[in-house]
């Protein structure tokens, strides 16, 4: 039986991405959160029934039993998984979800020019980020 009670799916040469993880890796003294880098070598994207654009294109995450979710809600889990869910509450709330989602989808289209715009670029200059939102 798994350790983790959710894993996050996410973009290892994205900058914007990496400060989360490690800002939530200092939090996971449990191990209830997983990470697994999705732009990694031996990643496989088909033990997600995926592609990796796909998978680079919006986060995502994966609970033990294999359901996945994508966007925002991938930071409520990790999140909650840590034990800091209340921080992310109302960001699942309806109206306040939409709006969160909105902006999330936003953010994922232009990680990479808001990156050099904070000073932070991409390894490759692309964060292999899929256009196609």
């Amino acid at each position: 039986m798994n350790k983790w009670h959710f894993k996050m799916l996410y973009d290892g040469k994205c900058p914007f991405c990496l400060r989360e993880v490690r800002w939530l890796q200092r939090w996971n003294r449990h191990g209830h959160l997983a990470f697994e880098d999705v732009s990694s070598n031996d990643f496989d994207p088909t033990l997600y029934r995926a592609t990796r654009e796909e998978l680079l294109g919006v986060i995502h995450g994966i609970f033990p039993d294999g359901r996945m979710v994508r966007k925002v809600e991938v930071f409520r889990q990790a999140y909650r998984a840590v034990g800091l869910g209340w921080l992310l509450a109302p960001t699942g709330w309806p109206v306040l979800r939409l709006i969160f989602d909105g902006l999330y989808r936003l953010f994922a289209r232009f990680r990479v020019p808001l990156g050099r715009l904070f000073g932070r670029s991409c390894a490759s200059g692309t964060c292999s980020v899929n256009r196609k939102l």
